[in-house]
């Protein structure tokens, strides 16, 4: 799978690469405890039975993954 969504030349040849960043998602065996929320540094975690992490604000650090305690965050593909 490649990462690179599209690339282009500058002005002064430099190669500019679009990187395609992938967010993570919560599944359904999400236990609402909050861990994951506080983790997340640029809030995309919002709260509710299960918890929901916006794909348009996720940066693909996995920060949330890491302290997941019943391992329900992973990478949406």
């Amino acid at each position: 799978m490649s990462f690179i969504e599209s690339y282009y030349f500058c002005e002064n040849e430099c190669l500019i690469l679009k990187i395609a960043i992938m967010a993570y998602k919560i599944s359904e065996e999400c236990i609402a405890c909050g861990t994951c929320i506080d983790e997340c540094p640029v809030d995309a975690i919002s709260e509710g039975d299960i918890y929901k992490i916006d794909a348009d604000l996720c940066t693909d650090c996995g920060s949330c993954a890491e302290v997941c305690p019943v391992d329900c965050i992973s990478i949406d593909e």
